[in-house]
């Protein structure tokens, strides 16, 4: 009788002992405020003791430890002054980033709501120590790692209804030491000229911070906090600890991108048929102008045919295609004037998406006075034009388009070549000159380069006041055959500038490359020592699309 009485004594005072326990533990270590804490003690660096200086060496930023870092004082300046501005804009992205997790997962967790009682950043700004720009091989790219630390004081309180239990979490004292590495990539010519930032972290970051629930701190629970710190740890590296990244778009890639060439069009102008009088004598001296939309080449033009309304040319033209989901081949149908300007016979365009890859298209043009389909003037029988039409894609462009352009996408490829499948055949050779370095003059430095090739010359814009010059500019080489064992020349040479008795052209150095690893290879992009120059270097790019 006195053993079941004992043990049932025993249940009963370990069922109050319990919650009591937990309850005075609650509020003697939790909810209940630390009296001890005093303002630290400011001392100067000479009264500390050898342990002490120690210490510190760890808070010195990185640009004094590492000298490839730069000195960031003006950032953080800046980041100062404008924390009241991104501190709404990303508690902004915060709130609607958490509703849409809640939207997406709450219900999983039986959370009812989510609501932000309070929301604020703090007004501590992160602080840059340190900066370093980082070199690569790829020219289309920005590498950037800085060393960020955040002391905050951060008032971000939500509220959550779990069982429809409201409970209050408060998110307190943050400090956040982070190396990221921050590539800016593609660059490209629209502002801000990049078009995503690809972030990643180069080693773990430290996170601390203190969280209270229904008013006490819960990371003041012994080993608790330690235990919280490796979790958020390893979940942020798995994240986006290098290799893993975290892309921000900030621009289409299409916005700004530089669009190569797919193919190459072929146009027979062959006939026109009943154009308009133009001369007193009842007759017209007409010719055809032929260009692609979007295009800032000159246009090409056929022979003159005196005195004719019915003139016959039978003339062919190739046009390179860049895009033929929206480009369109304009023509104009002129009158020769010997003195004064041409009168305007008509015109009109064909979209290139209305043809088949490698498929000849004859069309009978009507000829217009303008685009306009409303435009009465329209209506005036002009004559008509006959022309034939082929559009012919290059090798690696060629797998993915078939049939009507206008039902396909434009997708990117990349073709593994070899030898034994080069195309000796017509194509295309793009040149690209990117720029020079250490070219230098002996009157003047106003540099440019002269790219020539089969008797056909081309030139680049000219530089002023530079040895560094940077041109990125392409030009196009239509070919019947390969240029197998052929060479291109680039010269670079200076202007004089103004009125001087001193040599007005000067040269500072040329290279002759031979075409033969263009052509097996389909690209090259090189840096060539100049002839004739100390130390000048040209980098070029050039690539062989064969049809």
């Amino acid at each position: 009788m006195f053993g079941l009485l004992s043990i049932l004594l025993g249940i009963i005072g370990f069922g109050i002992g319990i919650p009591i326990g937990l309850l005075v533990g609650y509020f003697l270590f939790i909810y209940s405020e630390p009296t001890d804490v005093k303002d630290p003690i400011i001392s100067s660096v000479y009264e500390l003791d050898s342990s002490s200086v120690l210490d510190l060496l760890l808070e010195l930023p990185l640009w004094v430890k590492q000298p490839e870092y730069e000195r960031t004082d003006w950032l953080s300046d800046f980041l100062s002054d404008m924390w009241p501005y991104l501190d709404k804009a990303i508690c902004g992205i915060i709130r609607s980033n958490v509703e849409q997790i809640f939207s997406e997962y709450g219900s999983k967790f039986f959370v009812k709501s989510i609501d932000f009682k309070s929301l604020s950043l703090g007004t501590l700004p992160p602080i840059v120590h340190g900066i370093k720009v980082c070199q690569t091989n790829n020219e289309n790219e920005l590498v950037l790692e800085p060393a960020i630390r955040w002391a905050g004081n951060p008032d971000i309180t939500l509220v959550l209804k779990l069982f429809s239990i409201p409970m209050t979490l408060q998110l307190l004292d943050v400090q956040i030491t982070a190396a990221p590495r921050i590539v800016l990539k593609p660059l490209v010519p629209a502002f801000p000229c990049f078009a995503n930032i690809v972030v990643s972290l180069m080693e773990k970051p430290h996170v601390d911070f203190g969280l209270k629930i229904v008013g006490g701190d819960i990371m003041a629970i012994p080993g608790l906090y330690p235990f919280v710190q490796e979790i958020i740890r390893k979940q942020i590296a798995g994240l986006y600890l290098w290799p893993q990244t975290l892309e921000l778009p900030i621009l289409d890639c299409s916005v700004g991108a530089i669009k190569k060439p797919v193919g190459i069009l072929h146009v027979k102008v062959v006939r026109a048929f009943k154009l308009l009088k133009m001369d007193i004598f009842g007759a017209s001296d007409p010719y055809v102008e032929l260009s692609l939309s979007g295009e800032r080449f000159p246009a090409k033009k056929t022979s003159i045919k005196m005195k004719t309304l019915n003139p016959e040319w039978n003339e062919d033209f190739k046009l390179t295609v860049k895009d033929p989901q929206s480009q369109v081949l304009q023509l104009r149908a002129y009158d020769w004037e010997k003195v004064g300007t041409h009168d305007k016979l008509g015109m009109q365009v064909v979209p290139l998406r209305s043809l088949a890859p490698n498929e000849t298209k004859k069309l009978t043009l009507d000829l217009v006075k303008n685009t306009n389909p409303n435009d009465p003037q329209n209506k005036k029988n002009r004559g008509q034009l006959v022309v034939e039409l082929t559009f012919n894609l290059f090798r690696e462009e060629s797998k993915i388009f078939s049939g009507p352009l206008d039902k396909y996408e434009r997708f990117e490829s990349e073709v593994r070549r070899s030898f034994e499948y080069v195309s000796l055949g017509a194509g295309l050779l793009l040149v690209t000159v990117q720029g020079a370095e250490d070219v230098e003059g002996k009157h003047h430095n106003n540099p440019y380069a002269l790219v020539l090739f089969r008797g056909e010359q081309r030139k680049t814009k000219t530089i002023k006041r530079s040895r560094d010059p940077c041109w990125n500019e392409e030009f196009h080489f239509l070919l019947e055959e390969a240029p197998l064992k052929e060479k291109i020349r680039f010269e670079v040479k200076s202007k004089r500038r103004g009125f001087s008795f001193r040599q007005k052209v000067e040269s500072l150095g040329y290279v002759d490359i031979n075409l033969n690893d263009v052509v097996y290879n389909g690209r090259i992009k090189e840096k060539y020592h100049l002839i004739n120059s100390k130390y000048g270097v040209l980098h070029v790019e050039m690539r062989w699309k064969a049809i």
